[in-house]
């Protein structure tokens, strides 16, 4: 692989549903895109930076993707390449990943393989979950009629902001849906631990598969203190950024039973991968995640996961309610399951 052209611009996509979580409203979303040229093959990369998570501003990530700082890309390998950027970028992850994504894609291209045959294929097909934000009971409902018509079996239901609202919503979501479909929910950091404990009982007989990121990123020892069973259907987002926030969320004892990896925010394949066998290696499972991205980091996770046998959960809606996006193909949604295509690296292609 040598890499003879680098180019980096921003895309802004509309999103076609705004929706709410804890801390904020989304209505739109930037993506810095990384396109890197070899021979007749090029790589493409997106980094979707989130501050309210990780710190990384747009503004940061546009500067670590200036041309001259990616300089160094045209005369190393992979393995060179990687390294530079754990050292250089290690306080921009989203930027990381768009540059790690587009190099694997490159590499599995001149493999004239899929990215997750490259790494090593676990998984075929999983269902991925569907967001709903937050927002009143009867909107509630009514979204997640319209998903389960279009073929979603999991929906994932934003809370945090409301206590009892909460509560009534996941209650009154699982009456009306059913026991056919899963539900998953995500307190976005809103609850402290007396109103964790009390929301598992109050809300129990909701059957909820488990719930994201209760309490505050920082609260580690307090995941701790709940009960085991409680713990073991908690899944950590804020509080895993790293490998090393992996290794002590498991040490000296599991504070969660599922760890949601999102390539925003620990820097690309390569950490995934590495908080991957964490998992692995002390029975956590995995769910992989995303914030609002291109189809391009999209399929980099679901090859990614794919490739990790830990894999158990998908909610790699992030590009879902984008109003458009520069890429196709990739990977195919069919009935809520995700499944890769056979093109080499990444499958995606620039449209236009």
């Amino acid at each position: 692989m040598k890499i003879e052209n680098i180019e980096v611009w921003k895309e802004s996509f509309a999103l076609v549903r705004p929706y709410t979580i804890a801390f904020r409203t989304i209505s739109e979303v930037d993506n810095i895109i990384v396109k890197l040229v070899s021979g007749d093959k090029l790589g493409l990369g997106a980094a979707s930076p989130e501050r309210f998570v990780t710190g990384e501003t747009l503004e940061a990530t546009e500067a670590a993707l200036k041309p001259e700082r990616l300089e160094f890309l045209k005369g190393s390998n992979l393995e060179q390449s990687l390294e530079h950027l754990k050292r250089d970028f290690h306080s921009t992850p989203a930027a990381r990943a768009a540059v790690e994504i587009a190099l694997y894609d490159l590499v599995a291209q001149e493999a004239g393989k899929p990215l997750v045959e490259f790494f090593g294929r676990k998984h075929k097909r999983l269902p991925t979950s569907i967001t709903i934000g937050i927002k009143g009971v009867r909107e509630t409902l009514d979204e997640a009629e319209e998903y389960i018509g279009r073929g979603f079996s999991i929906l994932k239901v934003k809370l945090g902001k409301d206590f009892e609202l909460d509560i009534e919503r996941v209650l009154k979501l699982r009456e009306a849906i059913g026991d056919d479909v899963r539900v998953r929910l995500d307190m976005n950091q809103g609850y402290g631990p007396k109103e964790v404990v009390s929301f598992w009982e109050r809300a129990k007989a909701a059957h909820f598969e488990f719930v994201e990121q209760p309490m505050l990123a920082a609260a580690t020892g307090m995941l701790r203190s709940l009960p085991a069973d409680i713990r073991k259907q908690i899944a950590a987002d804020e509080s895993l950024l790293s490998p090393e926030d992996a290794k002590a969320l498991v040490s000296p004892e599991p504070a969660c039973g599922i760890f949601n990896i999102k390539l925003m925010k620990c820097g690309g394949p390569s950490s995934a991968r590495m908080i991957a066998q964490t998992a692995a290696d002390n029975g956590i499972e995995l769910m992989w995640g995303c914030m609002d991205e291109s189809a391009i980091s999209i399929a980099a996770a679901l090859h990614t996961a794919y490739a990790c046998s830990a894999t158990r959960y998908l909610d790699l809606d992030g590009s879902f309610d984008l109003g458009r996006d520069l890429v196709e193909g990739g990977f195919v949604v069919e009935k809520g399951e995700m499944y890769l295509t056979d093109a080499p690296g990444l499958g995606v292609r620039l449209l236009g």
